[in-house]
Formats: structure tokens, sequence, C-alpha cells
């Protein structure tokens, strides 16, 4: 069944995560015995990537493979994966499903994945940890009125950005950056000729999930004049669990730069 809330006193042994941020997470609050699956693209921590068993994509899971796990618990989350394959788990396993769109869901996530495996006080730590920098990133951010322009782009063939209904909108705004693309919702396709009308300042070439190369910044640099334009790791900006604490620094960097 999928789960609306803690069942008090139920402890989960055998754990897979459909999701690669809280996969590491996962990793972080110390479960190595009992998290028994991942998928494909759950490179982080590298241990459990070469050794955890793998069930298949975020948007292909592979069914077996999770029969033969036999796991009492799976966690998902509303984006990452498809809701009908979701539904099928839930007709034989308790599936928890987590839907992040900014900080605060965040931390709502990892504290209720937190007590849901029995790590609380780990993920209460963690989150008095996040809040704090991410406070910090707050208090040393320019007025709204100094921040820059900017396009972040997630996909190619065609061009896609991220809109303002999303967790990586939320983090632009910690780096000083006005998402151009606000006004719209989730991942919009869009043109160059688009980025150039909105009078943009900056454009963000995200890792993932298109891997943007320097060779694709040239590319797009010929056709965006005096646009600024970088290249920056995309785990920063979307994974939503305990890389956040890595992602505060990286945005105190990545302000020192623009």
């Amino acid at each position: 069944m999928i789960l609306s809330q803690v069942i008090p006193g139920k402890k989960y042994s055998r754990i897979i995560s459909l999701v690669p941020s809280q996969t590491e997470l996962l990793s972080f609050l110390g479960l190595e015995k009992e998290v028994i699956g991942i998928t494909k693209f759950c490179i982080h921590p590298d241990e459990w990537f070469q050794s955890k068993i793998r069930v298949g994509g975020t948007k292909k899971i592979n069914l077996k493979t999770i029969h033969e796990l036999s796991p009492d618990l799976i966690i998902a989350n509303k984006e990452e994966n498809v809701k009908e394959q979701v539904e099928k788990l839930a007709e034989k396993y308790d599936v928890w499903v987590t839907d992040v769109n900014n900080l605060s869901d965040s931390i709502k996530m990892i504290y209720d994945i937190g007590k849901l495996v029995g790590r609380t006080k780990q993920a209460t730590t963690l989150i008095f940890q996040i809040n704090e920098g991410f406070e910090k990133l707050k208090m040393n951010s320019p007025k709204s009125s100094g921040f820059k322009r900017a396009a972040y782009f997630i996909w190619k063939d065609p061009y896609m950005v991220v809109g303002g209904d999303t967790f990586i909108n939320e983090m632009m705004l910690f780096c000083g950056l006005q998402n151009v693309f606000a006004d719209m919702k989730r991942y919009p396709q869009i043109t160059l000729d688009k980025v150039k009308e909105k009078n943009t300042e900056l454009i963000l070439l995200s890792s993932e999930p298109y891997p943007f190369k320097e060779k694709h910044k040239e590319e797009i640099q010929k056709q965006m004049g005096k646009i600024k334009i970088e290249l920056i790791d995309g785990e920063m900006f979307s994974w939503y669990g305990s890389r956040l604490l890595k992602s505060i620094n990286y945005f105190h960097k990545f302000r020192q730069n623009i």
C-alpha cells in the first residue's frame, strides 16, 4: 500500500530506493544493511552504486528484480517515478511516495524518511545543518533587484528549461538568480530566440539530466551574443536530500563567481 503516515513501531529491514537523491540520503542516515536495491541512476554513494542490486531506472522499473528481492519498503517520488508503476508495486509492498517542489518540502521529506526508517535523530541533525546553511545564504543574498536574470537548461533537442514551480527554481533564488521562465510550469520547451526576448543575462547548462558539455556551451554561445553561459553541477541544484549540505558551499562560491 502507499503509506500516508508512518506506522508506529514498524521496522523495515529490506528497503529499495527508486530515487537517486533519496538513496544518498538513506546512506547518510546509515542504512547500509537495510537498503538492498537502488536504480541505475543512484550513483551516490559510489560504494552502493558498485555493490547494491539495481532494479532498473527511475522511469522503467524492473518488477521481476524487485519481486526477487522481496522488499518490505519501497521509497519513490511523485515526479521522478511513473505513477502506474508505483501503484503496481503498492499492491504488494509498503510504498512511501515523496513530493518535493521546494526547500520546505525537502526538509519535510528528510524528516519523514528519517522517522519512517528509525533514524529520526540523524534526520533532525541533518535538517538543522541544512536550515542553518540556507539561512546564511539568505542573509548574505543580494536584494532581489540585484538578481541576475537567468535561464536554467536541462535538455537539448528540443531545448527545455525549468519553470517556476520546481525545486530548481528555488535553488536559483538562493544563488541570487531570477528565473526568466518562472511564469511557466515544470519543464517547458523553449527556443534560443525566446531566451533572448526575456532579456536573459545568464544561461546555466546543467550536467543532468542532459549532460551539457563545453562543446554545447560554445554552440549556444555563437547564437547568444554577450549573454554569459556557465556549465553547472546539476546535482547541486536538483538533489534534495543530504546533498543539500554540499549545495550550500557550492552556491556560496557560485555567487562569488557570477
